[in-house]
């Protein structure tokens, strides 16, 4: 079973439209899907954890390589 995040849009008669990848055959489907409007306890803690990288990376104590260490790579 392969997984694959799709978005799409629910209209006022309660029907899901979404445009799939070529690479989903026709026929019957289960669909699981999240609900805008319920507790967002798991973005924010993606939130959160993208945040302390963003500072981690971007202190400048981080940099300890510059373009002259190593060699270069030529692939040929």
């Amino acid at each position: 079973m392969t997984l694959s995040a799709v978005q799409g849009q629910v209209d006022e008669q309660h029907r899901l439209t979404a445009v799939l990848p070529d690479t989903v055959p026709p026929g019957p489907m289960t669909v699981w899907f999240s609900a805008a409007s319920e507790d967002d306890a798991g973005t924010a803690w993606m939130d959160g954890i993208g945040q302390q990288w963003a500072d981690d990376l971007s202190d400048p104590q981080q940099d300890i390589y510059t373009l002259a260490d190593g060699e270069a790579f030529d692939p040929t």
